[in-house]
């Protein structure tokens, strides 16, 4: 499926200097808005030089600056749309909603609709409790585990940059001002497809663990049952595959421990298969975390998971014990859920995660063979499987270089392609496809001769820096 975008206007036609308009536009909202963005994410230091720092519009693939230049995106609103921005049909639903009430004052029809769609779909969900984003709902997860378990420690991978902006996860991060050392204190980090750094907590901390909290797969995934990495996962693989592997072995280990196996979908859910990547691995959670893809770039994310756990929250069992889970006046409003049950009738209908699968696969080959005439096949590549895309750049020593990631970003940009990392939606077609290959190849060109004269001579700004950072 491709979205095709009108042209766009002759930059000598935009009105006024836009780069002037630009730095203007910088410094009005850095004026209102700490960070400059409601996303560090979205910050100008995650961005090259020449990226509009506002966005007017988004359609299929395609969103437009304040001027009408447009740009084929590969960020997709954070990885939080996978059919499309302003897909006609979420669209509608969600405005059905809104004609309905947005937000009633007991619970409503949608929600629980919603609520019984994400049970049926999910291969833990019995229960579920909605949130507005993922911070929220893996918060929620951790103090599930924490009340049924009556324990205090949460274990995590180091690998896997964000769970939480609340302080259990912030503290122990680089950045860590403003965070309570006693709630840093209750997270315990170990080692993704480690197996020896994991026990060794479990040693360390007995029967004080609650919960292993941990993405099912980034861009690197789950080993064999015999350590080894094996081939990267592919749409239609038998699940078998990765029986008694990392991810059985985490959850395996817990339940022997008494604690929970919690897996943080916000990225996988609704990408990498309509089910999840549970249902990719063959696995279930005891609890799982979902936002994002849930419903193409509304506000939505959820906490779901065995009814023994999630109970915890509920108030139907006369005597039992309180636990104040999740309470929040929008966290069931009606647009999103309308635009989750469309998304999902979609995805499911138009099978929308193998498109991202296919597309994926011919984006990687691309950049290859594009790399290759060029002569940079070991400086610029996509690693990872076709669902979850990193693009590596390095320098002429061969080391990882941020400047010279962000002289690709600022040349793709040149280009009409905004790639601060890999995000596929259904709207990437044929016509994205062709754009994209083409970028690459006047992309590499500037590449090739910032490695022989020096990325300074090629840059147009700064660096973009690593959000978590001590200092700015």
């Amino acid at each position: 499926m491709s979205n095709t975008a009108p042209a766009s206007p002759d930059p000598d036609d935009r009105p006024g200097n836009a780069e002037l308009d630009f730095a203007n536009l910088r410094a009005r909202l850095h004026r209102v808005i700490p960070g400059g963005a409601h996303t560090y994410s979205r910050g100008d230091d995650q961005f090259p030089s020449n990226a509009p720092p506002v966005l007017s519009r988004g359609k299929g693939a395609w969103v437009w600056d304040t001027h009408g230049e447009r740009y084929l995106d590969y960020g997709m609103a954070l990885r939080a749309v996978t059919i499309g921005y302003a897909d006609e049909r979420v669209n509608a639903a969600a405005i059905r909603q809104i004609e309905n009430g947005v937000n009633l004052t007991r619970a409503t029809e949608i929600e629980l609709q919603a609520a019984e769609l994400i049970c049926d779909l999910i291969p833990c969900a019995e229960m579920v409790k909605f949130g507005k984003n993922g911070s929220n709902v893996t918060t929620a997860a951790v103090k599930i585990a924490r009340a049924y378990t009556g324990r205090r420690y949460v274990c995590v991978p180091r690998q896997h940059p964000f769970f939480s902006f609340d302080d259990w996860f912030i503290g122990v991060t680089a950045i860590k001002r403003g965070t309570l050392p006693d709630h840093a204190a209750t997270t315990l980090v170990f080692d993704y497809n480690d197996m020896g750094s994991l026990k060794a907590l479990f040693d360390q901390y007995p029967d004080q663990i609650a919960a292993v909290m941990l993405e099912p797969a980034t861009h690197i995934w789950p080993h064999y049952a015999d350590g080894s990495p094996g081939l990267p996962p592919e749409p239609g693989m038998d699940p078998e595959q990765f029986a008694g592997g990392f991810l059985h072995q985490v959850r395996d280990l817990a339940h022997a421990n008494g604690a929970l196996f919690i897996l943080d979908e916000m990225i996988t859910g609704f990408r990498w298969n309509l089910r999840g990547a549970q249902a990719t691995f063959g696995i279930e959670a005891d609890l799982a975390t979902y936002g994002k893809a849930m419903a193409n770039g509304f506000s939505l994310a959820a906490v779901v998971g065995k009814r023994e756990f999630m109970q915890v929250g509920s108030i139907d069992k006369p005597g039992m014990e309180r636990t104040f889970l999740l309470s929040s006046t929008h966290g069931a409003e009606m647009p999103a859920l309308g635009a989750f049950v469309e998304a999902t009738r979609i995805n499911a209908e138009e099978d929308v995660p193998a498109h991202l699968w296919a597309y994926g696969a011919r984006l990687k080959a691309g950049l290859a063979e594009v790399a290759g005439r060029h002569g940079l096949q070991d400086h610029v590549f996509m690693e990872g499987p076709a669902i979850a895309l990193n693009y590596v750049t390095r320098d002429a020593s061969g080391a990882p270089s941020l400047p010279m990631r962000t002289l690709f970003a600022q040349e793709m940009l040149k280009r009409g392609v905004m790639m601060p990392w890999l995000a596929i939606s259904q709207a990437h077609g044929e016509t994205e496809l062709a754009l994209t290959l083409e970028a690459f190849d006047g992309a590499l060109g500037v590449y090739k001769q910032a490695l022989d004269a020096g990325v300074e001579t090629q840059l147009n700004g700064p660096a973009i820096k690593p959000v978590f950072r001590t200092h700015n």
